[in-house]
């Protein structure tokens, strides 16, 4: 299902930003730096940031909007999971087109099952464990409403991580491309670059091969 939406002149420069636990190393994020780098745009390629984020919400939000200041204010935002999270709460405080790609919904309570847990960034070995800090940084950001013509949802109906009717119910309304048996990782996002792109006001017509994961 793809809805239609406004138009919009092409941007400057594309944020994205990975998921919980992931980095600026991860496939995805690879991907975008290698389509933008063959995209022209004024004059040169058009501009990227992937930063790696901090597990704590709070600080992967400051981080993210570091960036988006740099990059002014005609930026598409492009996040994954717990990324795509961040992307909406930006996209809702700076009024910027998103896509987000599986995003976690109500990412507040998913910490909730994590309490207590000790994780191992595989990107750069930071250990962590995920505490009641974590929610509250999270409660605290959510946005009180998604305006929906802001949004591209990309989703992946087989999602082993994230139930795919949350971001369905949550994102009614914007412009959806559902992929039947599509994984939480979203490993055919090569595929969508062109939607992706288009969501910006820029015209890919690749293909670009996705990097492999490591």
């Amino acid at each position: 299902m793809l809805n239609d939406r406004l138009t919009t002149a092409p941007v400057d420069g594309v944020l994205y930003l990975h998921g919980f636990n992931s980095g600026s190393a991860s496939p995805k994020a690879q991907l975008m730096r290698a389509v933008c780098q063959g995209l022209r745009h004024g004059a040169g390629s058009l501009a990227c940031r992937t930063p790696q984020l901090s597990h704590r919400p709070d600080a992967a939000l400051a981080r993210a909007e570091a960036e988006l200041a740099d990059l002014g204010d005609n930026v598409l935002l492009v996040g994954s999971s717990m990324g795509g999270f961040l992307a909406s709460v930006l996209a809702e405080r700076h009024d910027l087109p998103a896509v987000v790609i599986n995003p976690a919904v109500a990412p507040a309570r998913l910490v909730e099952a994590w309490w207590g847990q000790a994780f191992v960034n595989p990107y750069n070995g930071e250990r962590f464990t995920v505490e009641a800090a974590h929610r509250e940084a999270l409660a605290a950001m959510t946005p009180a409403y998604l305006t929906p013509e802001r949004y591209l949802l990309l989703l992946g109906t087989a999602d082993e991580t994230l139930d795919c009717r949350d971001a369905f119910r949550a994102y009614r309304g914007c412009r959806m491309l559902i992929e039947p048996g599509g994984d939480h990782g979203f490993s055919h996002l090569a595929a969508y670059l062109p939607a992706v792109l288009a969501h910006g006001g820029h015209t890919f017509a690749g293909p670009l091969d996705a990097p492999s994961a490591p």
